[in-house]
């Protein structure tokens, strides 16, 4: 071990856990001023109900071992359950720092993946059974999925699948799972009737900040030690993010006439989310391609939910499962061997679009059967009194804002 990979890792675990906090403003400032504390807590509960689940049972169940059906690998097993054997050492991991660092690094990125979706069900959703959700989803589909790309599954074993930082696992996996749930939540009330703006742009524009901050430990922190991977990860996620941003801002000009600040930082998270699969294999030219069309493509994806009539609140579904997608896609034609040893093919290529297929699929499928078992059973969006009221007073008893009344 090294003092100056877990240093590292560890100012990485703190810039990857500050991300939920940032994600919370970036998202709360677009919803209405009577929601904004319910969107912040829904945000923030993870950081609490994610933790005690992880270091119970689901980080054994993602990296200790692998529960095989065949040869392919589909889950673990509960021989670190509770972390009660996992000391200081590196004896599990085999990685230049201790093996309780990789489990933290490991954590943030299980709380962040199921705070992304609450922005798709933003303004609606029942507290109680927003807890209830995030920890069954974590078990059920977070986890599964880490296993199957990053602790010893099929997806890395048998499709030989690239995700650096979390494309698969984070985005396209909570993307997918946002739009299951949205279809069973239903629609906001005047959805596509009256206008529902944005209460505090400044509050967003912050929020994006702290996530594009905090993102360089997510993908700077994938290479899982301060080398040139990290350092080359570091440069591509900025590239990424700052073209992503630029294009989103052209497109919508040339579309709607004038570039807005949301759209600028709206398109940063879309080139954040693309190049994160893609960050440690690709170059600095082949981060900005995927910038560019990121941008572009995420912009346009705005218009699925009125085509398919979904009410994605917070655009969740074009900004993560669009751009999840388009990063682990494009990663397997633009990978270079001198940055991440493999190169882009026709083969890769294919991995790519299998594991996309399967992760698309399994979270649809299995969030969609827990939000419909939830619903039976506890209900699980507010009332209309509540939703016309707001979510802070009915749900939290409390306000953001002194004067609203």
């Amino acid at each position: 071990m090294e003092s100056g990979h877990t240093a590292w890792l560890l100012t990485s675990c703190a810039l990857v856990l500050l991300m939920t906090p940032g994600l919370a403003f970036f998202y709360g400032g677009m919803v209405r001023a009577k929601n904004v504390l319910g969107m912040l807590m829904k945000n923030y509960v993870a950081m609490g109900i994610v933790t005690i689940l992880w270091i119970l049972v689901g980080a054994s169940l993602a990296f200790s071992g692998s529960t095989t059906i065949g040869d392919y690998g589909v889950i673990g097993n509960f021989d670190l359950w509770g972390l009660r054997d996992l000391g200081q050492s590196n004896d599990h991991f085999g990685l230049p720092y201790p093996d309780n660092v990789q489990m933290m690094f490991q954590l943030t990125f299980a709380i962040i993946t199921p705070a992304l979706i609450a922005g798709a069900i933003a303004e609606r959703m029942k507290f109680t059974a927003w807890a209830v959700f995030i920890g069954i989803w974590s078990l059920l589909v977070y986890v599964p999925m880490t296993h199957w790309v990053w602790g010893g599954g099929f997806i890395a074993s048998n499709i030989e699948a690239l995700d650096f930082a979390g494309g698969l696992v984070v985005h396209i996996n909570a993307g997918a799972a946002a739009l299951a749930l949205i279809m069973v939540l239903g629609p906001r009330i005047g959805f596509r009737k009256e206008a529902i703006r944005p209460h505090s742009l400044p509050l967003t524009i912050l929020g994006a900040g702290i996530l594009w901050f905090g993102w360089f430990g997510f993908n700077g922190g994938s290479a899982l030690a301060a080398n040139a991977a990290a350092g080359n990860a570091f440069l591509t996620t900025q590239v990424a993010a700052a073209t992503a941003a630029t294009a989103w801002i052209l497109a919508e000009a040339f579309t709607h006439g004038k570039p807005t600040t949301l759209g600028f930082v709206s398109g940063a998270v879309a080139g954040l989310v693309a190049i994160t699969p893609a960050a440690g294999f690709v170059s600095p030219l082949g981060a900005m391609l995927l910038g560019l069309v990121a941008g572009v493509v995420c912009f346009y994806a705005l218009r699925l939910k009125f085509m398919f009539n979904f009410d994605d609140s917070l655009d969740v579904v074009a900004v993560h499962l669009v751009g999840g997608i388009i990063g682990s896609l494009l990663l397997g034609v633009l990978a270079e061997e001198a940055y991440g040893g493999v190169a882009g093919s026709m083969d890769q290529f294919v991995s790519q679009a299998i594991s996309v297929v399967i992760a698309l699929v399994y979270s649809f499928s299995v969030t969609f059967v827990i939000a419909k078992v939830l619903d039976m059973v506890m209900g699980i969006r507010v009332s209309e009194e509540e939703e016309r009221g707001g979510l802070d007073l009915a749900l939290h008893e409390e306000q953001a804002y002194g004067f609203v009344e």
